[in-house]
């Protein structure tokens, strides 16, 4: 068992009913959060996923520990991780008890096919076995609260009733459900008719795992219609409805200015991370940057021209420069 001190598990002392940003990769890094956070932040923030084969790794040890990068402020946060050898789970889990994470969270439901192919992600669902072990060696070295995202299945709408009634079983602080297949990715729409067996099966196995549902929520508004129709839902988590509004979490609806100046910020942001890394011998890719312009500057004339032109920037200065000249 783990030698460290006793934490509080977080999960129990959040609002009855709470929200979560969702780990994307390539988007909720320590920079990303941050203008979520000025925008209005969620109750619980998730880091991106990160490898605990790559963590267990001479080679792959700084990468994994630039992504478990966080701030003191962004707390409540959980660290997520993914993979599919248990003692590199355990390896992981020791060490992010010293990291000031809130949680830890097992990813395994992610439809990467590179992830997949490497067994981890959704494909866990297929070594259900495995899935057990890595869950176990995780927590036997942390006593920082485990939980678990997934998928409803593998393949089948069917898959839900073993896979979530096993993980159910695990004693897990918290149980994310996206409610799609890895079969179906986002092709279609989220099952939210399974959500009075999913909370039954909760009920009946498991009562204290705070359950968060996943996919096709879009607001704080949205959230709010799912909590009355399903009050027994303990938190919703929000991924791409981010991109349709950084204010999300809130009821503010942003003003274009609101909106520019909150790119800026972004900018500033990003500039500080590319030099820290560049000092530390590493680099902050400009590239990604490109992901979030619709973000911003979406849904008024105009809108797309100005994207095209912010497209073609390479520097965050040509970019300031094109936002001036408006």
């Amino acid at each position: 068992m783990s030698e460290n001190a006793p934490v509080a598990n977080f999960w129990e002392e959040l609002p009855e009913h709470f929200s979560v940003l969702a780990p994307m990769e390539g988007v909720t890094d320590i920079v990303f959060r941050r203008v979520v956070a000025r925008a209005g932040r969620p109750d619980v923030f998730f880091t991106e996923f990160t490898n605990v084969s790559s963590f267990a790794s001479e080679k792959g040890r700084h990468d994994a520990l630039e992504r478990l990068e966080t701030l003191p402020e962004e707390a409540p946060i959980v660290a997520q991780i993914w993979g599919k050898n248990p003692e590199h789970f355990g390896e992981l889990a020791s060490a992010l008890s010293e990291m000031g994470f809130s949680g830890l969270d097992i990813n395994m439901g992610c439809p990467d096919r590179h992830v997949n192919k490497a067994g981890g992600g959704a494909a866990m669902i297929k070594t259900p076995e495995l899935a057990v072990e890595c869950i176990r060696a995780a927590k036997e070295a942390t006593n920082l609260p485990v939980s678990v995202k997934t998928r409803l299945g593998f393949t089948y709408l069917e898959e839900f009733h073993d896979w979530l009634k096993l993980l159910l079983e695990q004693n897990l602080a918290a149980l994310t459900v996206h409610l799609r297949t890895r079969k179906e990715m986002s092709k279609v729409g989220a099952h939210f008719e399974l959500i009075p067996e999913i909370l039954e099966l909760r009920n009946e196995i498991a009562p204290d795992t705070k359950l968060i549902i996943n996919g096709d929520i879009e607001d704080l508004k949205q959230a709010r219609e799912l909590w009355k129709k399903y009050p027994e839902i303990d938190g919703i988590m929000i991924g791409r409805g981010v991109f349709k509004n950084p204010y999300c979490f809130t009821d503010h609806e942003p003003t274009r200015e609101e909106l520019t100046d909150l790119f800026l910020y972004h900018l500033d942001l990003y500039d500080a991370r590319a030099k820290k890394l560049s000092e530390n011998g590493s680099r902050y890719p400009f590239e990604p940057l490109k992901h979030f312009y619709k973000v911003y500057f979406n849904g008024f004339p105009g809108a797309s021209e100005l994207r095209a032109k912010l497209m073609e920037a390479k520097t965050t200065a040509e970019l300031r420069e094109i936002i001036k000249s408006l």
